[in-house]
């Protein structure tokens, strides 16, 4: 896949200015409903294990050694029928695959004059896509078919690596004009053929709409299908948008977008690329798409032979346990409701009389539901037949308390009925005292804890004026002997509690968090007992270290998903042993290497695939 310079990224975004129009609604609801989709990788460069058609771009290796792949592309164990049942079984409701990438090489028995094809060209001697799209259409999944409009091998098109071109447009015009027909004859094949449902276009950057005759070819396909979507990399003109593997930190602005994301760090297969995600991550991915109202179009890249890595089949198969279980709360749904009302993620039905909590972690102490105007109707655990008990703590704040045995092990998936499209209260700030902290505690000792999380995340410290130190030592009122769960827990924490700045915005970790006074601390207060690692989303700075507040223990972290040529950051990933979680809220200090930095830009039509 796509490993773009610099200088290409730059390229990109300067001709990404246009917006997109306005989708038909109509064609695009079952893209709206469909929520996961899985993308394949598939090509020579499987071969020997090298990135897609950047290996020679990048002049890694020459073009001839690039080609030479061909002879051990055999897809001698392809079976199209198994991949097909992999993919139903994950959940996905649509599949889109690579028809030909950036190197030029067809799967498919294209007519079109020097054309390089698995059929005429590689060991495999066979259409690839034929048999593919076949089952899928039996299955009852949705076609997608991805589309390079760069053909870095074909004599005519003008560009053939970074730094060599073939001719120069305005001077050998004709040339220009037979690559144009022999793409857009590719294309009328694709669509007569195959009848897609959708095309996944890539690799507009290196030329204008104009010369890539985007206005002609977008007719040309809706002559074949008028009901065809088609992403926003033909000249940012699409039906919706696509992120590539950086998960937007705030919703798109667009009503149909779809993060297109790898399993490790590679979109074909590299047998040495061990840095796979877990199931646990991927799950919750995925609920991050679902709760902006996007989709998830996760990767695999089978072998030369047409098998598909036993990494990829296990987190395939641990995915459609989790879809499986929770189809109600996945497809069809539209993005949850704002941030503020509880400490996860969401999502609603198309009515919005029923809303869907998502759990990445338990909690024996209760889950928090705040500032909901409607009145719930019906409160139940997908997956789990026994009762739920909630109570009102006021007449807009609920505790909800879950039995141990309804947990998922990755996502537990709350589901609250209201007889009316919900309706929220404002969420109000934060208000606790020092008095209110110490007054009754009792069972209500957590959620005074939760409070006090709350307020200090919005900059209102009840503690600022209080005899509290940085390190704990000074009491800060003498509590009963037998009662002293709040004033243990405010010692133990103590700095995160000093003299701290309001918390980072919404969107970049799922928790309340502070800042230390010089912004180098960040403290993330974790409620529960992850499923998983907590991870931080969008942070620019390097990490010197992690450790659990109060007692010390140094934590590891892992950063996935930060490609060099982009600007988005990765995602830091912390795991934290469940020996060192407090039973109330652990807080955990990451120590930066300067003041904190944190992207936080709308994502664009495109990123970098």
């Amino acid at each position: 896949m796509l490993k773009r310079t610099l200088l290409f990224l730059t390229l990109c975004l300067a001709f990404k200015a246009k917006a997109q129009p306005a989708s038909n609604p109509e064609k695009m609801e079952w893209f709206g409903d469909a929520k996961l989709g899985i993308f394949i990788h598939w090509g020579i460069y499987s071969v020997n294990g090298i990135s897609e058609s950047w290996s020679f771009f990048n002049n890694y290796l020459n073009h001839d050694t690039y080609m030479k792949q061909l002879q051990g592309f055999n897809a001698s164990k392809y079976n199209p029928q198994q991949w097909v049942q992999l993919i139903k079984e994950s959940g996905a409701k649509y599949a889109v695959i690579t028809t030909k990438h950036h190197d030029g090489v067809a799967l498919w028995d294209t007519k079109t004059v020097n054309a390089t094809t698995t059929i005429k060209n590689s060991a495999a001697k066979r259409d690839l896509i034929t048999p593919f799209v076949s089952a899928l259409k039996n299955s009852g999944l949705k076609t997608g078919l991805y589309f390079s409009l760069p053909d870095w091998s074909y004599p005519d098109y003008d560009v053939f690596t970074r730094d060599r071109k073939r001719y120069n447009l305005k001077e050998e015009p004709k040339r220009w004009d037979t690559f144009l027909n022999y793409y857009q004859t590719q294309l009328n094949e694709l669509s007569v053929k195959f009848k897609p449902d959708l095309l996944w276009f890539d690799g507009d950057w290196e030329h204008s709409s104009a010369e890539w005759q985007t206005d002609k070819v977008r007719k040309s396909l809706f002559s074949f299908n008028p009901n065809l979507i088609i992403n926003s990399r033909l000249d940012a003109h699409g039906d919706y948008e696509t992120p590539e593997q950086g998960v937007p930190i705030v919703k798109p602005n667009a009503s149909y977008w779809e993060l297109c994301y790898t399993m490790n760090d590679s979109w074909g297969y590299q047998p040495y690329d061990k840095k796979y995600k877990s199931t646990n991550m991927i799950i919750r991915t995925l609920v991050d798409c679902i709760s902006m109202g996007g989709n998830l179009l996760l990767d695999i890249g089978p072998k030369p032979d047409g098998t598909i890595a036993l990494e990829q089949q296990k987190i395939l198969i641990g995915l459609g346990r989790w879809t499986s279980k929770h189809k109600e709360a996945i497809y069809g749904t539209r993005a949850g409701i704002e941030k503020g009302h509880f400490n996860g993620k969401t999502a609603l039905s198309k009515d919005k009389k029923t809303l869907y909590l998502y759990l990445d972690y338990k909690d024996q102490n209760g889950i928090l539901l705040k500032n909901i105007s409607s009145k719930i109707s019906g409160l139940s655990v997908i997956g789990y037949a026994g009762k739920i008990d909630y109570s009102i703590l006021d007449k807009e704040n609920y505790l909800i308390k879950i039995p141990e045995l309804a947990y998922d092990k990755d996502v537990t998936v709350i589901k609250i009925k209201f007889n009316e499209t919900i309706k929220l209260s404002g969420e109000n700030t934060p208000n606790i005292t020092l008095k209110d902290i110490y007054s009754d505690q009792g069972e209500k000792a957590n959620l005074k804890i939760k409070k006090i999380a709350s307020a200090v995340n919005f900059g209102l410290n009840p503690l600022k004026d209080s005899p509290l130190t940085f390190d704990g030592f000074e009491p800060i009122i003498a509590a009963r002997p037998l009662d002293q769960t709040i004033s243990n827990w405010l010692i133990k924490n103590a700095e995160a509690l000093y003299q701290t700045k309001k918390g980072i915005p919404e969107g970049h970790f799922d928790g309340h968090t502070v800042l230390a006074a010089d912004l180098k601390t960040l403290y993330l207060f974790v409620e529960g007992q992850p499923s998983g690692p907590i991870s931080i989303k969008g942070l620019k700075n390097q990490i010197s270290r992690i450790r659990v507040v109060g007692e010390g223990t140094m934590l590891d972290h892992s950063i996935y998903n930060k490609l060099y040529w982009s600007k988005v950051p990765g995602i830091v990933y912390i795991d934290i042993p469940k020996d060192r979680l407090d039973k109330n809220i652990t807080v955990i200090a990451v120590l930066l290497d300067g003041p904190i930095d944190l992207y936080r830009e709308k994502v664009s039509a495109i990123e970098s695939n």
